[in-house]
């Protein structure tokens, strides 16, 4: 591990020509003081952990100065959002501030969310306030170790400054780390501008730094598309699996490199619903749980529209047409693995079976699953899965087919178990933990579940016993919780 002097910063996307971007230094943030910090996040810099406290770093994450080597930028970008194009968006409140390669030369682009004005914000301040900093914070490291892809989050660093939403309330910056921030509207914004030349330029900065294994056909683009939407259809699966709803499926908010990415109001599963609506904004439910995988597909037809000049129409709908598939055995795959039994026409059935059995039940998705995981295939054994279920006579004659279908693979308990618990968390990052946890760092200044709730989340699969309460159902009072776009 290393010392912040030891860190060289470079900046790839900055020496691209200045229609991609407007360079901007953040704002400075006074009196910043730090919040919380990943130590998993700040070993991807190779940053030793006792730099964080250090004041020298607190100003830099509060965009106070800039290290040698770091070139500001924030980037253009154009999106669809609910379904209508919106000809300018780009990073409003963020600013990218170089890349630093680590020990292993893995790249991370470092960023700074609410850092300030920037020409794409809008006519808004720029800033991100503390309460939505801690759910970006807490998601971002919580998908990762579900093992989804995602941006990273290094650290949150607040101040008493007011900022305006719908109350008063007060200034926060969350660091932000990815390979790239590139998304599908980076390259939209130059196809209805007839900036033909610019989507080439940009395709091919993004071919040669993350899709290099391409840089040897003689014509990359199709293919280039097609490893984009195959890498969508896994996030989509992987999202849909562990129950995760985004919230804001934006065209401008879809990673070119399949990550989780810009975490606003996003909720996970409690009790099982297929239409879960976890954004107050989307009065249509447009991005509700059960649509995210054909908003995904409709996104990208969206980019391959946009990658149409450089290739014909058959080509880019070829490139995309194999989504719906990829998207379906991606998703068997993983629910088969949590339910214990190979991909099959059968497993489908019980899966989507056990499913419609939940909605229907009203049970909790995670709980069920992760109890599933002790499910004894005896043929008189008692099974504690059923008090979940309102509807027994149902829920019996769906657990008789499931444990001959155990039976039938030859699957033993044990082993099973095992195997289950380690795709089925028994933690999530439920929306009044994110609550609590929001409330005592506003109302008090006790960040301490923050760094509970961090410590916890990074370690999704184990029982860790001490932690039993934060694995139960939402109390009662959590149902008055309502997210929006200003989460």
């Amino acid at each position: 591990m290393s010392s912040l002097e030891s860190l060289t910063f470079d900046n790839g996307f900055a020496r691209l020509p200045e229609a991609y971007y407007s360079r901007v230094c953040p704002t400075p943030l006074p009196d910043p003081y730090l919040v919380c910090y990943s130590p998993q996040a700040l070993a991807l810099l190779d940053l030793d952990e006792s730099e964080i406290t250090r004041p020298e770093l607190i100003q830099t994450l509060a965009g106070n100065q800039l290290l040698p080597g770091m070139d500001a930028i924030a980037a253009l970008y154009a999106g669809h959002q609910f379904g209508h194009y919106v000809p300018q968006l780009g990073d409003g409140r963020a600013i990218l501030l170089g890349e630093v390669k680590n020990a292993v030369g893995e790249g991370w682009e470092v960023q700074l969310k609410g850092a300030g004005r920037t020409p794409y914000s809008r006519g808004g301040d720029g800033r991100a306030v503390l309460r939505s900093s801690i759910r970006e914070f807490l998601c971002s490291e919580a998908m990762h170790a579900l093992g989804i892809p995602t941006t990273r989050a290094l650290a949150i660093v607040g101040s008493d400054r007011p900022v305006y939403r719908e109350e008063e309330e007060t200034a926060a910056l969350v660091t932000r780390l990815a390979p790239s921030f590139v998304r599908f509207g980076s390259f939209e914004v130059f196809y209805y501008r007839n900036q033909i030349e610019s989507i080439k330029h940009l395709a091919d900065y993004v071919i040669a730094r993350y899709y290099p294994e391409l840089t040897t056909l003689a014509d990359p683009y199709p293919e280039f598309l097609r490893q984009v939407a195959l890498r969508t259809a896994e996030l989509m699966a992987q999202w849909q699996a562990v129950g995760f709803s985004h919230g804001v499926m934006n065209t401008d908010n879809m990673s070119i490199l399949g990550l989780t990415l810009d975490y606003g109001p996003f909720g996970f599963l409690d009790a099982f619903d297929p239409g879960y609506i976890c954004n107050h904004s989307d009065s249509s439910g447009r991005y509700a749980f059960d649509q995210q995988p054909d908003v995904a597909a409709w996104n990208l037809t969206k980019l391959a529209q946009t990658l149409v000049p450089l290739m014909s129409v058959e080509a880019a709908s070829s490139a995309i047409g194999e989504y719906p598939q990829a998207f379906g055995r991606a998703y068997l795959e993983r629910m088969a693995a949590k339910f214990g039994l190979p991909p099959g026409d059968e497993t489908a059935s019980l899966v989507m079976d056990a499913l419609q059995l939940l909605a229907q039940n009203h049970v909790d998705y995670t709980i069920f699953l992760r109890r599933l995981c002790d499910f004894d295939i005896g043929e008189n054994s008692p099974n504690t899965l059923r008090d979940l279920f309102l509807d027994r006579a149902a829920f019996d004659a769906w657990a008789a087919r499931y444990a001959a279908a155990l039976r039938q693979q030859g699957s033993l308990d044990a082993e099973r178990c095992k195997a289950m618990r380690a795709v089925n968390p028994k933690y999530i990052l439920r929306n009044h933990l994110a609550e609590i946890a929001i409330r005592r760092a506003t109302d008090e200044r006790d960040y301490s579940e923050i760094k509970r709730l961090h410590a916890l989340l990074t370690r999704p699969f184990d029982e860790q016993p001490e932690y039993e309460p934060y694995a139960a159902e939402p109390p009662d009072w959590a149902r008055k919780i309502e997210v929006s776009c200003s989460s």
